[in-house]
């Protein structure tokens, strides 16, 4: 994949502020200085728009989309259940996974503005690991420009299907970073032999846990409680994340209070699609305990759900409005965990247009990031590594604010 490499960016407004010459060395950023008005050929000509690190997607499944197909129909049963039986039914006649599937699926990700993502990777007795290799390669086209953090994914269960362990343990040895689980109690109805497989290979080959819980209130309070317990245990703190954890935002205050707060000290992240027709995450709560939020698109276009266009900005706003956060401060917040705090989601340090961060920016026509959230307009330029993976045609680009 060719894709033009730039020596900065000239004339933007970091966060909405004053304008300014961004300089890369490498892939990096060198310097940051107040605009000088100079652009030559490899320098990228922000006139005066917004940038924003890009958006991080904290949670994707790169590899499940029919995203480049005809309209595939919803069917199957309702259901985590149901919806697992169905795409087990159909993925090999759709071709998933594939290369170019996923190829397909990044490029929509890319086009909204994200360079960095989380992806789960399905891991079981029918592809083995033929998802991550795909995945691999499809990001491996960008050449360094777009990276992806790879969870071992157990779709369809782990202790009911004998031989999944293992698979996730020669996932893990292979380079995966994450080993992911799924509602131990209601899918594996084994919520400590799950855990306690998982959670040592992970002790075993040095790798973080990403699990995937839906249960909800007393139940899935339960299951965090014992994630809790062999996080301290096996000294995993920082390496723990539950994606989802619908549970949190059911307790009642002072048992969530108690919960986050002891999540909040072992390093344990959530991350959330915002569902619509669930309870948010308290995002101030989960700030007050320390408690890392990520957001991400969940699949799209795929046998779950015909929904998703690869807009991990627009998840924020979906996050944001059924919150009912309307503040400016809460809004720039959404925005910064949307972007910079979701460094560590991605294995980075740091993730800003700041010197020494990799050279990866987004420019949006907006006032600042507050404006760029509630109306989430197109992204007219995304840069990975120094490197311009899309550009919106100047005849579509209106003019900026600022």
């Amino acid at each position: 994949m060719r894709v033009r490499g730039l020596a900065g960016i000239a004339n933007v407004r970091p966060w909405g502020g004053p304008a300014v010459d961004i300089a890369f060395d490498g892939d990096r950023i060198a310097s940051v200085a107040p605009a000088a008005g100079r652009v030559g050929p490899d320098v990228l000509d922000g006139r005066g728009l917004l940038a924003l690190p890009t958006i991080v997607n904290a949670h994707a499944h790169i590899d499940k989309s029919w995203l480049g197909l005809p309209w595939q129909r919803y069917g199957g049963e309702p259901g985590t259940e149901g919806r697992i039986r169905h795409e087990r039914a159909r993925r090999d006649e759709l071709g998933i996974p594939s290369v170019e599937r996923t190829a397909a699926v990044l490029d929509a990700h890319v086009r909204h503005g994200t360079t960095a993502l989380r992806t789960h990777v399905d891991v079981d007795l029918g592809v083995g690991l033929r998802g991550i290799e795909a995945v691999r390669e499809a990001v491996a086209a960008y050449e360094g420009a777009v990276e992806a953090t790879i969870v071992a994914f157990p779709q369809d269960g782990v202790l009911r299907r004998p031989g999944v362990l293992e698979l996730l343990e020669q996932a893990a040895a292979a380079g995966a970073d994450h080993v992911g689980g799924l509602d131990p109690a209601s899918i594996d109805r084994d919520p400590v032999g799950q855990l306690d497989g998982l959670f040592a290979v992970a002790e075993r080959h040095d790798v973080g846990i990403d699990i995937h819980l839906h249960d909800p209130a007393e139940l899935g309070a339960f299951q965090l409680e014992l994630i809790v317990e062999r996080t301290e245990r096996l000294g995993l703190s920082g390496r723990v994340n539950i994606a989802h954890g619908f549970a949190i935002a059911q307790l009642p205050q002072p048992r969530r209070r108690d919960l986050l707060q002891t999540m909040g000290e072992l390093g344990i992240s959530c991350t959330s699609v915002a569902p619509l027709r669930l309870p948010q995450l308290p995002l101030a709560e989960l700030d007050a305990a320390g408690v890392r939020l990520g957001l991400g698109t969940d699949g799209i276009r795929d046998l779950w759900s015909p929904y998703g266009d690869g807009d991990t900005l627009a998840i924020a706003r979906q996050f944001a409005r059924a919150s009912s956060i309307v503040h400016d401060e809460e809004l720039l917040r959404v925005v910064e965990i949307a972007t910079r705090d979701a460094a560590g989601f991605v294995g980075r340090e740091t993730h800003d247009l700041v010197p020494g961060a990799r050279a990866d920016a987004v420019l949006l026509d907006a006032e600042h990031a507050m404006d760029a959230l509630v109306r989430t307009p197109p992204r007219l330029a995304v840069v990975g590594g120094a490197r311009l993976l899309h550009e919106q045609p100047r005849s579509d680009q209106g003019g900026h604010h600022g």
